[in-house]
């Protein structure tokens, strides 16, 4: 029988086998682990890839120095 884990993402229960485990570290320290099943890690890779994407830069994007 295999065991079974909590889902951090979700709290369903899933075989452990299944379950990714994401560990983010800055400088050799943890700072964020979760242990996700396949569903919410599809999830959390999606939402990575879109964060990390670079921005389009524009014109007017409202992040411009303007020194008079």
């Amino acid at each position: 029988m295999t065991d079974r884990s909590a889902c951090d993402g979700c709290g369903i229960s899933v075989e452990t086998p299944l379950l990714r485990e994401i560990r983010v570290g800055v400088d050799g320290k943890d700072v964020d682990r979760q242990v996700l099943c396949p569903d919410c890690f599809a999830r959390w890779i999606d939402r990575y890839r879109t964060e990390m994407q670079p921005r389009a830069s524009s014109e007017d994007d409202g992040e411009s120095l303007i020194i008079d």
